[in-house]
């Protein structure tokens, strides 16, 4: 216990922002910045072994979760997917709510996401892709730990009101249907197993969904609709009876998440994560149950369009790091690091290989790609993980590059990062890069949803600069994130919202304001297209604006590529603590930097935390980025972004 204290202290003692300029360390003084090493020599992480999800496991998890739903009286639709979210069966049992709604706003004005009626098997995929998504070998989230880290105040209960929002504030806005990085049923052949798979909702904050393991080895999730309800849990100091949390969990007999690793294990900011409500020994069930017994007498499989086949069938799930699951180990030829891990297209071919920029003269070269890559993935295997066990893990995450276009440069990352960090990661780096763009503004105002064009003159009015969003600043996504609070400053009560949120009365998780705004209209096509109701389904493009194709991201862990005093692109950076993600795309871009020269983090003048919002009579300065305080596992060094 003395030892886990001693980590999260140090871990919670951030620097203000890592930049210069009076903002960056107080009076302790900026070290001199350490040469970065060569390239990280090959074992440092340990590759997931080779395991799946086969068709009779499928029918277990299928069969126990469908016996737990029974005793209960809860008849309900379960999903099961694989690490990479393909789905492998949806299964409806007899009496099953046809639908779920989602939770009002708190005044009644619904807008975005709320109060919206979805379809049950569209809320059961997303639970399971959750649980599988947000989990690796080095931890186990549920649904539940997602509620907890999402909402307005961490850990959320009404007790806790001033402390500020969760940890990943926005990340249920991401693995979105019309993302353009994430793989569509069918989309290369009938029985494509390519993934990473979209969620239909995004990713879940619901009881009610569960990673799978075997052999100790995360294969998949598993996910439960059966109240009717597709909301969250506003209130962690309570023991909620669940019964879809339950029944998931039910589902999870003999492929139980080592327990270890599981989100009670694990702390963020001094907080112990949530895993499940309800204890394995509080299930009903003996786990004895067969699919033979549970299939058709039960329910039956159906299908779900978009995510599977026409006629119904269970699926085996693919081998997570196999050329066949979309994501594998990289080539020699491919990235330099042994350790590193890229997307494929299932035939051999790096969906993001490493290239220059599309925005003409000044544009990220192939080889300053390449640096900005491998200085970020070297720093990624020296730091020491927020949110993996054992203690002092390496951080695994994912990495992207983008242009000031938003294309992909270059996508990286390492062997067992979580499978949500990929599609993040580059969320977070098209956001720095379009908000630091001089053409923001001008996008946003030209958006077809005057919802969307209400937000410039907000942010201008906020700020007090109606030169706001014309490229004079470079933001990145803990700024934006400062913006797109419902409280300014973020958790503080009473205070005004940020000009890029809905105001408290209206906020919850399914409206947080331009996040949810942008996406909207896709996501209601989508869900046309999942009940039938329109043959066509959302395009691969989230917004109108295609900078921004899969949507923007609200909490930390990018930073934007300047040449000199012009913008060039954007790092971003997810899967471990979002003090991690920062100071890996933060110190991967400066030593890329020192390295080939000409490209860097933005000037000093011109970051984000240069601005100031008067709040109750006193300054409030917007953040740049947060970097742990002794981050590294190969030194003591303190302060390592401190005068950069």
């Amino acid at each position: 216990m003395r030892r886990v204290t001693a980590l999260l202290a140090g871990t919670a003692l951030l620097l203000q922002a890592c930049s210069s300029g009076g903002s960056s360390g107080g009076n302790v003084p900026a070290p001199t910045p350490t040469p970065t090493p060569g390239p990280a020599p090959a074992g440092l992480y340990a590759i997931p072994g080779p395991e799946s999800l086969s068709v009779a496991d499928v029918q277990n998890v299928i069969a126990h979760a469908a016996a737990e739903a029974q005793a209960r009286g809860k008849p309900g639709v379960i999903a099961v997917v694989d690490r990479v979210g393909n789905v492998l069966a949806v299964f409806r049992m007899t009496g099953a709510p046809a639908n779920a709604v989602t939770s009002p706003a708190p005044n009644g004005a619904n807008i975005d996401a709320q109060n919206l009626t979805i379809p049950a098997e569209a809320g059961a995929i997303a639970k399971a892709v959750t649980g599988a998504y947000l989990s690796s070998g080095g931890n186990a989230f549920s649904t539940r730990t997602a509620s907890m880290i999402v909402q307005t105040h961490f850990p959320p209960a009404p007790s806790t009101a001033g402390l500020e929002s969760g940890p990943l504030f926005g990340v249920q806005f991401s693995q979105l249907p019309c993302s353009d990085l994430s793989a569509r049923y069918g989309s290369l052949g009938a029985d494509a197993l390519i993934g990473p798979k979209r969620s239909p909702l995004g990713l879940a904050a619901d009881p009610g969904g569960f990673p799978l393991y075997k052999n100790g080895v995360a294969v998949g999730g598993v996910g439960v609709m059966a109240d009717g309800v597709y909301g969250f849990d506003a209130n962690v100091t309570d023991v909620d009876a669940d019964p879809e949390e339950a029944i998931a969990l039910a589902g999870t007999r003999g492929f139980e998440a080592p327990e270890a690793i599981r989100a009670d294990h694990i702390y963020a900011d001094g907080t112990q994560l949530r895993y499940t409500d309800m204890p394995y020994t509080g299930l009903i069930t003996p786990g004895t149950a067969t699919y033979a017994a549970t299939s058709p007498a039960l329910g039956s499989l159906v299908a779900v369009r978009g995510y599977t086949a026409a006629i119904p069938a269970i699926t085996a799930g693919a081998i997570y790091g196999s050329e066949a699951s979309g994501v594998r180990a990289a080539t020699s030829g491919e990235f330099s690091n042994s350790n590193a891990f890229v997307l494929t297209n299932g035939f051999g071919a790096n969906r993001f290989p490493v290239i220059a920029g599309t925005d003409g003269a000044g544009a990220i070269t192939a080889s300053e790609a390449r640096a900005i890559l491998e200085e970020a993935f070297t720093i990624m295997t020296r730091a020491r993980a927020q949110i993996r066990q054992p203690l002092d893990s390496r951080a695994q995450v994912s990495i992207s590059l983008v242009d000031t276009n938003g294309v992909a440069l270059g996508i990286v990352r390492s062997p067992d990062a979580p499978i949500f960090g990929i599609d993040v990661s580059l969320q977070k780096a098209r956001t720095a890069a379009f908000f630091s763009n001089s053409v923001a503004g001008a996008q946003l105002l030209a958006d077809p949803s005057a919802d969307v064009r209400a937000f410039v003159p907000a942010a201008r009015t906020f700020l007090n600069d109606p030169n706001a969003l014309t490229g004079t600043h470079a933001f990145t996504d803990r700024a934006n994130g400062n913006l797109s609070r419902p409280y300014f400053p973020d958790g503080e009560v009473g205070r005004p919202n940020g000009p890029f949120s809905r105001p408290v009365a209206q906020f919850n998780p399914f409206s947080t304001g331009l996040q949810s705004a942008l996406v909207l209209g896709n996501l209601g096509a989508h869900l046309q297209f999942v009940t039938g109701a329109s043959i066509t389904d959302t395009p691969q493009g989230c917004t109108s604006i295609s900078r921004v194709r899969n949507g923007i991201q609200i909490f930390p862990g990018s930073v934007p590529v300047y040449r000199g005093n012009t913008l060039v692109g954007a790092i971003g950076v997810s899967g471990d603590g979002i003090d991690q993600d920062d100071m890996i795309s933060f110190l991967g871009l400066h030593f890329a930097g020192v390295r080939v020269g000409g490209i860097g983090n933005a000037p000093a003048a011109i970051r984000a935390d240069n601005i100031t919002v008067p709040v109750g009579g006193n300054p409030v300065r917007l953040r740049y980025v947060n970097c742990p305080f002794a981050p590294f596992l190969d030194t003591n060094t303190s302060n390592v972004c401190a005068g950069l």
